[in-house]
């Protein structure tokens, strides 16, 4: 699979310097995490389930996870499995081209083992699972890391280069609430250094950390404008996503899909998109509500995190476009990998201060996320990408 691929081949030349690499369940691990992107949840429940995920996917959505946690009603559990059993039969007949990168959500480890096993053959269209309200003061954690080990040894994934993969989500209240938080964190971190080779990427789940507190955010505000939540999300960044530890942190879920009525102006720039000509992509953006997730992966990166929960199609290619990296980023982050012994030195764009130690740890990451989702041409903005991307 590869990013941007619905595109032809000649607009992918004109966009960019360097095309996004290709990948799949096997590739290094690193790159895998990165390359999620937009992580699209669909309701195990959903009518024709497999057909909508290869609608997405052909869309340019390449990971997805069928949830049968809290998108599910409790008297609909057991039709839901059922569900999505019948779609992982289904999907197992494609040609491996045509699929995701597909995660299930579980509600306990107990369900998880029962899923796969009934799955049978048809765990291989499986990439993992996703571990809701994962936490290791209790055996929660472990019990559910023990799962997917177990399903790895009992399909011979373990040792076929591409086992099944955990992503655990913090969002229990041990590691939202404040005088448990610290601790909490870290037996989580070592918990996942000991299943590590399984242990894809980390995400942070803030609709359970907000209901902590009975709050839901508007439209008009980030995650990172609700202080008790964004206190908690650098927490978890600064305890599971040192430099060091090269962990994925992946950003919490936006919400927001439709129109609503705006209360506070939108922050979105006229400029850019007068310059590409696209007045009017800019007003779908405003009137889709995706101003508000624009200006949220703006800080989704600035705060560490990487690739994102979506619950819309349309925030699929509002995501991608602004992982791709630009042409400034990609020449700054050579320029810092170029000297290993230190030193500042002026960039090549002529507009900053590369000092080659201190950004080091954040070049080795843009480089790897230009592998992901290829590197802009110098004179190609967002804007161009996002417009190529809602075709």
């Amino acid at each position: 699979m590869q990013h941007f691929r619905t595109l032809d081949p000649a607009e992918q030349e004109r966009l960019f310097f360097l095309a996004p690499e290709h990948f799949d369940a096997g590739s290094d691990p690193l790159l895998l995490a990165v390359g999620l992107g937009a992580t699209l949840y669909s309701p195990a429940n959903r009518a024709d389930l497999a057909k909508g995920v290869l609608k997405q996917t052909a869309a340019g959505c390449l990971s997805t996870v069928l949830c049968l946690e809290d998108a599910v009603p409790d008297d609909e559990l057991d039709a839901a499995e059922d569900n999505l059993l019948a779609a992982l039969a289904d999907l197992d007949a494609r040609h491996p081209d045509e699929l995701p990168l597909l995660f299930i959500r579980c509600r306990s480890a107990e369900q998880l083992l029962r899923i796969g096993r009934r799955a049978g053959e048809h765990l291989r269209v499986v990439t993992g699972f996703v571990l809701p309200k994962f936490e290791n003061e209790t055996s929660r954690g472990r019990d559910f890391l023990d799962a997917v080990a177990q399903l790895n040894t009992e399909s011979g994934r373990d040792n076929a280069g591409a086992p099944l993969r955990a992503m655990p989500i913090i969002e229990d209240p041990l590691t939202t609430h404040v005088e448990t938080r610290l601790g909490a964190l870290q037996n989580i971190a070592a918990l996942i250094d000991e299943f590590q080779e399984i242990v894809l990427c980390v995400r942070l789940g803030a609709t359970d950390m907000s209901s902590a507190f009975g709050i839901r955010r508007s439209r008009d505000l980030t995650i990172y404008d609700v202080q008790v939540v964004a206190s908690a999300i650098g927490d978890v960044v600064n305890v599971l996503g040192r430099a060091e530890h090269a962990r994925v942190i992946s950003a919490p879920v936006w919400e927001h899909f439709t129109n609503s009525e705006r209360l506070l102006k939108p922050l979105l720039r006229v400029t850019p998109f007068d310059a590409a000509n696209e007045k009017e992509l800019r007003q779908r953006i405003l009137i889709d509500n995706l101003d508000g997730l624009l200006r949220e992966i703006e800080l989704d990166q600035a705060n560490g995190l990487q690739g994102k929960t979506v619950i819309h199609p349309s925030h699929v290619p509002v995501v991608h476009a602004m992982l791709t990296v630009t042409h400034e980023q990609y020449v700054d982050a050579l320029d810092v990998m170029s000297n290993a012994v230190g030193g500042v030195m002026a960039s090549t764009y002529g507009n900053k201060m590369n000092e080659l130690k201190p950004h080091r740890s954040w070049a080795e990451r843009t480089l790897l996320r230009a592998r992901a989702f290829g590197v802009a041409r110098a004179d190609v903005s967002f804007v161009e990408l996002l417009e190529a991307g809602m075709r």
